[in-house]
Parts: C-alpha cells; structure tokens; sequence
C-alpha cells in the first residue's frame, strides 16, 4: 500500500508528514500527524503514539549553555498515521525532477570565513578556551512553489544518488519544511541500550571514489586522527554521564559517501533513564559544536552572528515498545530548511582544531554542502556516485593488498588508546572512601568521576560554584575546565583558588587536574606560562616521579620549575621535563596534581596512574602521624 504517500503528492497542501529511511534498510516510512510545539525536552508528548522531534540548537540552554536564540520551536509531528514502503516503489512515486534552488548565495564569504577560522584558532584555542570547535556558514537560495513537494522531490534525489546517510528524510511541518541526509547518529536509546557515533575526519572525493594511496594518506593524517579521538573523548563524557557503566568504543570504522569519507566509533553503554533524559544529558554532538561542551556554545555565540536554527540540534524519533519509548536520534546536518516564504538555508560547518588550515577548512564546508546542494539543483550533479543509495560508492580500487593496509591503519589507531574504554571494566573493591569531583567547566569530571568509582572510591560530582570548602569527604578533586589559570578576575578561577586553599589547610587529600592543577602550581608559587604550540588533544610519554606513563594532554597553559625541584610554598616536589621546565605533576603529603587528563582515551597508563595516586592520598587515618601530615597553610 501506498496510500499516505501518494495522498501527500496528490494533495496541494498536504497534512505534517516526514518520510524516513534509516541505514541499510531497503523501506520508507511515512509518518502523518498532528504538530505540537513544547518548551523542554521533558514536555515531548510521549503518551502512547509515535513522536517525531525536531528539536533546535536553542534548546542546549536547558543544560545551562550559551545560544542565540531565534525562537525555533521544538516541533513535534504527533504521528497518528503511518506506512511502510519499499525503497524502489518510493523512489518510483517521487517527482522524478526536483525543483532546483535560485539565487544560491553564502551568507559568509569564503575569504571572510578563512579570517574567522585564524581568529578562532589564535583567539580561542590558543587562549585555552578549549580543543576544537565547529564554525558553521550557510548557503542560502529560494524556491516560489509549495514547499511540501520541494522536499519530496529533493528527497528522490538524495534517495538516488547519496550514499552511506544514517537518516535519509523528508520532514514538512506548517512554515517549516526540511530535507537531508545525514551521516551521524547523536544518540539512540534501544532497549536500554544506549549508542553515540561520533564522526569526525573528513576526506574529500568530490569527482568519484578515492584511490588506496589517497585514502591511505588521508587515514595517516595526525589531524584527522586527533579531530576523530578528541571528540571521542567528548562523547564519552556524555556517556559516563548517561551511563552507570560508563561507555565502550568500538571502531574506528570509515564511514563512506558520495563524495567524502569519513572516520567514526561506535560508543555503546546501558542505561535505565527515560530517553528524553537521555537527549537532554547529551546535547549536542561535539562533532558539531566542539569541547569542552559548555565552552564551546560561548565560542559559537562569540563568533556566529545569528542563531543556528536547527542546525547542530537532533531529528529524534520516538518509538512506543511494551516498555516504554526507544528513541533514534540523528544530528541535524547535511540538511537544507525551507521556511513559509520560500527561503532555503543548507548550513554546514568544519571543526577548528590547533593545526587546522583555514582555505582547506573553507574547502570542507563547499565539500559538505555539496551533496545537499547537488539534490536542490544548485550545482551540478557529479558523474559518480551511489546507485539509489542502496550501497555506498567503493573506497578504494580493488586491490586486496590496499584494503588490507586501510584496515591495518583503522585497527592500528587503537594501539596507543587506553583500553579501559574498549574492554570489560571488572570493578576493584570497595577503598571504603568517598570523593567529591569539583567540575570547573569540563564535563571530563563524569569520566574521571566513573575511574574513581571503578577505583572502589564513591565519587559524585559538583559544579565549582556549588562546592563548598568544608566538604567531609575522604577525597576532593579539583577537575579540568577551560580558560587562564592566572586570570584571578574570573568568577571560576578565583573560586577554584579559595576552595583549594580551605582544603590545604584543612590537611585532607587533594588530586587536582589539568586547570586546576595549574591553579595549585600558582598557589605552590610557580609561574604559569602559555606553552609554544598548544597541547589540546596530544599523547605524550612523560615521567611522573620516576615512572614513566603514556597520557593524553589538553592545554595551552603549564607551569613550569626544575625536575625533582621543590615548590617555594606548600613544599611540593616536582615532575617536570628534564629539557623544558614544563610541570606534569606535583606531589606532597596528602596533595597530588596531574597536568594531563588520566580518564582520556588517550591515557593509557591513565588509570594505573590514577590508582598509584589514591594509594598515596588515601592514607589510613591512623598512619598519618607515620606520614607526618600536617596542615599546610598557604603563603
């Protein structure tokens, strides 16, 4: 049957409807209902029916974040009728020639796109603002006929000739109307079980399929490789934060399209919350925004100077099961937007990262809208590419010896990864001891919060304005955040100082990390430097007071003193490079400090490293005077 649609093309102004087909599979489904629009995630109707949400990038204020706002409503398609049809009848029924866009335009000059990519990079990463971010621009054009049909031709089009989409789709709401084909997965939640696939690395292969040896440089490429892990890292914040158990990565894998391929993992964990939940804990990738999560919707609203629409935001389906709802959430991009007077928005953006080139950057947003651009009649269609996007274009030429080395390299970027991430966490006993994770703006503490748990320590975690000096517990953390440890006029630099110094006199343990690590290194008296290159998203191999350890880095700031010196106040030796000066780690009686981040993927000596620190904070309170603890009182 093939009712609903044909009724839809039939029909000059057709009821809400959104035709969807997912990943591999060979049907459509045409969804048909009624809109409402609600505030919060919370407020999505889920009270028996089938719900389509389209949800803003706005919304990333209910975590507390930054963003302009432009009223984009969190639009829900209430479905109360619906069908399923194969692929090749759909694409059948669909307008054979879509409607083409006019007066194709850019609302940021490719030169003036290049300025802010430099700007963003000297202003925001080199200032330690965070470790990469996602610019976005925007071709624009017009249509003058019915925008319920536009999309439905448009979605022929991507059916036909894109290959490798997550989502393929076609969604028409009054005075809203969007088409795309998205590659990305934000998040899903079936049958508990929870999935992220974060896709990052791109490689443009804009006249046909990528030869071995092109394909093979692009894998080698250390900026694709730590664009990719760097958001790896940020997702599995997130799932440390929706998950008891934290997250497991499988991967990397090459994501094939038309005319890019990118790189992605798969990060899977379990969890029991409600799925609206879910989506709130996780907005929004940072495969489109950026990280540190929070800071990075600051750097978007200092540098995009309109609101995103939907673009970065999620196209979140949700399912009734006998249990509940399973929600299937893709991230909003590759995606063009048609409003109620014909206007057509294609944004796109490119991840910022410390060694990226603005005019190659300026080539990845052309690379990206192209596909969407190419279904809309903006720009010509491409010789090559997928048949009906049933199979992806093929990655290399043929030769079996080359697909062997791509899947060498795929598997080889994991040898330097920590595989607590990767493998079974078998928990170590209870230490009897507690630990407060003092966030100072870097959800890296639900990461490091789940190690100490595993740890056998009972950690909870607490924003640095909500802390208080006379925590009680055995441990307090003080975690890594963006930013200049030597601005003291900054609210949370400043707290981080006071908090820290009530602990130090109190005598308690103290571990702190990254930022906060560099706000004891100035209170120990240490002069606090920005490095020559920043070191955001970088593997080093360091020694920590005699024992060597490989650990993962993301900062632009370090302290520095002599190895083996000792701090002029509070008495703390130093681990520091022989040739540089620049500190790893500090150490004295109930005090410990660490400059890189031990809960990364990138640290795999992270977690032992961790554990050798508790072994030394956690001292039993009656060998203290053994120790000879005393309180250390600042100077």
């Amino acid at each position: 049957m093939t009712r609903l649609l044909a009724a839809l093309l039939d029909t000059a102004d057709p009821a809400p409807f959104a035709v969807v087909r997912r990943e591999h599979e060979p049907t459509l489904d045409v969804l048909v209902g009624d809109v409402v629009d609600v505030d919060r995630l919370a407020d999505i109707p889920l009270d028996g029916a089938e719900v389509l949400a389209l949800v803003p990038f706005r919304q990333v204020r209910e975590r507390g974040f930054v963003a302009h706002d432009d009223g984009a409503p969190l639009r829900c398609l209430v479905v109360r009728e619906r069908e399923t049809i194969g692929l090749d009848e759909a694409i059948g029924l669909l307008p054979e020639h879509p409607l083409a866009v006019d007066d194709l335009d850019v609302d940021v000059s490719d030169a003036d796109y290049a300025a802010r990519v430099r700007r963003v990079i000297e202003e925001e990463i080199g200032r330690g603002e965070g470790a990469n971010f996602v610019i976005r621009r925007e071709f624009t054009g017009r249509i003058e006929a019915s925008a319920a049909h536009a999309v439905l031709g448009w979605l022929r089009a991507l059916l036909e000739h894109e290959a490798g989409a997550y989502w393929t789709f076609a969604v028409h709401t009054p005075g809203l109307s969007a088409v795309g084909a998205t590659p990305e997965r934000h998040v899903s939640s079936i049958g508990g079980v929870v999935s992220m696939n974060p896709i990052s690395g791109t490689f443009r292969h804009l006249a046909g399929p990528p030869a071995d040896d092109e394909l093979i440089a692009f894998l080698g490429d250390v900026k694709e490789r730590e664009e990719l892990v760097m958001v790896v890292d940020e997702e599995l914040k997130m799932m440390s934060a929706v998950c008891p158990d934290g997250g497991r990565i499988r991967g990397p894998f090459l994501k094939r399209m038309s005319r890019l391929t990118h790189t992605e993992y798969l990060l899977e964990g379990r969890s029991d919350l409600d799925p609206r939940e879910v989506l709130r804990r996780t907005m929004f990738a940072p495969t489109v925004t950026g990280s540190p999560m929070g800071n990075a919707c600051t750097v978007i609203a200092r540098h995009e100077s309109t609101a995103r629409g939907y673009y970065a935001g999620v196209l979140a389906r949700f399912t009734p099961t006998a249990g509940g709802y399973d929600l299937d959430a893709p991230i909003l991009i590759r995606t063009a937007y048609v409003d109620g007077d014909g206007r057509v928005r294609v944004p796109v953006g490119a991840t910022l990262v410390r060694h990226s080139d603005p005019l190659g950057e300026v080539a990845e947003t052309h690379a990206k809208a192209a596909g969407v651009l190419t279904a809309l009649g903006a720009i010509p269609r491409a010789s090559v590419t997928g048949a009906r996007g049933t199979n992806p274009p093929p990655v290399a030429g043929g030769d079996a010896r080359g697909a062997d080395r791509i899947a060498t390299l795929l598997d080889s970027r994991n040898d330097h990864l920590a595989s607590f991430w990767s493998t079974p966490q078998a928990a170590h006993p209870s230490r009897g001891a507690t630990a407060l994770v003092i966030d100072a703006g870097d959800d890296f503490t639900t990461m490091l919060a789940h190690q100490l748990r595993h740890l056998g320590v009972a950690a909870r975690v607490v924003p640095w304005n909500e802390a208080v000096p006379e925590a009680s517990d055995d441990l307090v953390v003080f975690g890594p955040g963006p930013g200049d440890p030597r601005n003291e006029t900054d609210p949370r630099i400043a707290r981080l100082r006071e908090l820290m110094v009530e602990r130090l006199q109190s005598g308690a343990p103290l571990l702190a990390v990254c930022l906060s690590h560099q706000v004891l290194a100035t209170v120990a008296g240490l002069p606090i430097t920005p490095l020559p290159t920043p070191r955001q998203g970088v593997q080093l191999d360091v020694d920590l007071f005699g024992e060597p350890a490989s650990i993962g880095f993301y900062n632009t700031f370090s302290a520095t003193a002599a190895d083996r010196s000792i701090t002029p106040r509070l008495g703390l030796e130093v681990a520091s490079d022989a040739a540089t000066g620049v500190v790893h780690a500090l150490r004295g009686p109930c005090v410990a400090s660490v400059q890189g981040h031990l809960e990364s993927v990138l640290s795999p000596d992270g977690l032992t490293t961790l554990s050798r620190l508790l072994d030394g904070l956690l001292v039993p309170e009656e060998d203290l005077t053994t120790y000879g603890v005393r309180s250390r009182t600042p100077r």
